[in-house]
């Protein structure tokens, strides 16, 4: 699901700001939390440019706050400020960013990646060793599961070439711009 100009986006877009000001998100956390966002849910925060590059995406797999609002202010704060592929955002990139918050159903564990389709779910990967990617659904240019599964073992540093031992998740999100 697609919403322009979103309650979700708006939170995020009002942490990054006044974080950037103040170096802290005091002011908005301790605003009324609408009741939109009151329930508790896990979510990413992804941050594009203007010509539509990735400049951070930060989230959870498993809600950790007390509520969706305060989720995606904390996940917005560390896309922006935290995510280690990338420089903070400056205060002059703040008006040409594009945000995204995708909300995450809960994953569920599969046994066959047959029940996978990168454009419907997300996946998660884990190995016996502790390592674990994640890959958000609907990302251009990934088509296939191999793919998206390729993916997900390179960021997580999973270096073995068949998925043998290997623990698959998937998940939906509802997307809001």
């Amino acid at each position: 699901m697609y919403k322009k100009n979103s309650i979700h986006t708006n939170v995020a877009f009002s942490a990054i700001k006044e974080f950037l000001i103040t170096n802290s998100t005091q002011r908005i956390e301790n605003k009324k939390v609408p009741n939109e966002l009151s329930y508790k849910a896990a979510c990413f925060v992804t941050l594009k440019t203007d010509i539509d590059k990735l400049r951070g995406c930060i989230g959870t797999l498993k809600p950790v706050y007390k509520n969706l609002y305060t989720e995606i202010i904390k996940n917005a704060v560390a896309s922006a400020f935290r995510d280690n592929r990338f420089y903070p955002l400056t205060s002059e990139e703040l008006n040409s960013i594009i945000i995204t918050v995708e909300v995450l159903f809960p994953p569920e564990k599969i046994e066959d990646i047959s029940m996978l389709n990168p454009k419907i779910y997300g996946a998660i990967v884990s190995d016996k060793f502790g390592r674990r990617g994640v890959l958000l659904p609907g990302i251009e240019g990934i088509d296939t599961v191999e793919n998206q599964i390729q993916i997900i073992k390179h960021k997580a540093n999973i270096i073995q070439k068949t998925n043998t031992n290997l623990t698959f998740y998937r998940f939906k999100t509802e997307k809001f711009h």
